[in-house]
């Protein structure tokens, strides 16, 4: 039994995967229910994220009411009886409600698990093994999380986060890619989240050394031109001194090689 928030909200259980045919609000109420398993939620919390600061006074009855909608959903989807997902698996506690992190998985917590591994296999010199945990770690991601979830302030907040963390898993995979040599790869990686986050000088940093080494030394200043122009116009900045050192050693053609996160390469463990 799995609920996937990392792309469209999503149940799943014995290989059939239901998208949660919720309305909108229940929707809501599960996607910070799945956001924080094991974890009790304020019935506070659930009010603020769906109705803001003014919830209705019927808020707590409309609560309850939504809470059975996502006990049914779950129910259907997983094949149980309703009484077995409120003892279990959706439990109600004084004050709030909490969803179990032992009997349900979750992509998040398996993109969290597989990004720790990768991350440390990376520190131990192992870049092989650490590349292909990180790589599995962003399969595990089908679009932007809560994608398909009307989000309040807790879920827009984790939404960021997971997107940021993400972001740095790509940078961590490129990089070590680039230490290995595979730099086509790395700038498949790096071309689609370059091309979204057009202020984010890690990746731009990463991809112009993916170029640069492969060869390709006028795109890369191609890049940094852009990222420049983005940051003057939109933050009234200039690039950090290590994007701005790397266009220097482009322009001269100079070893890109050599940078402050090379790591030295052991055998993978398989």
């Amino acid at each position: 039994m799995e609920i996937d928030i990392l792309g469209p909200l999503s149940i799943s259980g014995s290989g059939v995967i239901d998208h949660a045919n919720l309305a909108p609000k229940p929707r809501t109420i599960l996607g910070v229910l799945a956001g924080h398993p094991g974890r009790l939620v304020p019935v506070t919390v659930l009010m603020r994220e769906i109705w803001g600061e003014t919830p209705p006074a019927s808020a707590l009855r409309n609560i309850h009411t939504y809470l059975l909608q996502v006990r049914k959903q779950l129910a259907q989807s997983w094949g149980l009886p309703r009484r077995v997902v409120a003892d279990k698996l959706l439990v109600t506690h004084p004050g709030g409600y909490a969803i179990s992190d032992t009997l349900v998985g979750y992509d998040h917590q398996s993109f969290t698990e597989l990004s720790a591994r990768g991350r440390r296999a990376i520190a131990n010199g192992e870049l092989l093994e650490g590349i292909n945990f990180l790589a599995r770690a962003l399969a595990v991601w089908r679009g932007p999380a809560f994608v398909d979830v009307v989000t309040g302030p807790v879920l827009e907040t984790q939404r960021r986060q997971f997107h940021d963390t993400r972001l740095g898993v790509v940078e961590a995979m490129s990089e070590a890619r680039i230490c290995v040599g595979q730099y086509h790869e790395a700038i498949c990686d790096l071309t689609v989240p370059v091309a979204e986050n057009p202020l984010h000088e890690g990746l731009h940093f990463q991809y112009m050394r993916a170029l640069g080494m492969s060869g390709s030394r006028a795109r890369a200043l191609e890049v940094f031109n852009r990222l420049r122009l983005t940051l003057v116009s939109e933050l009234g900045i200039e690039p950090g001194a290590s994007v701005q050192d790397l266009q220097r050693r482009i322009l001269a053609s100079a070893d890109l090689g050599v940078t402050a996160g090379h790591l030295p390469i052991r055998a993978a463990k398989y």
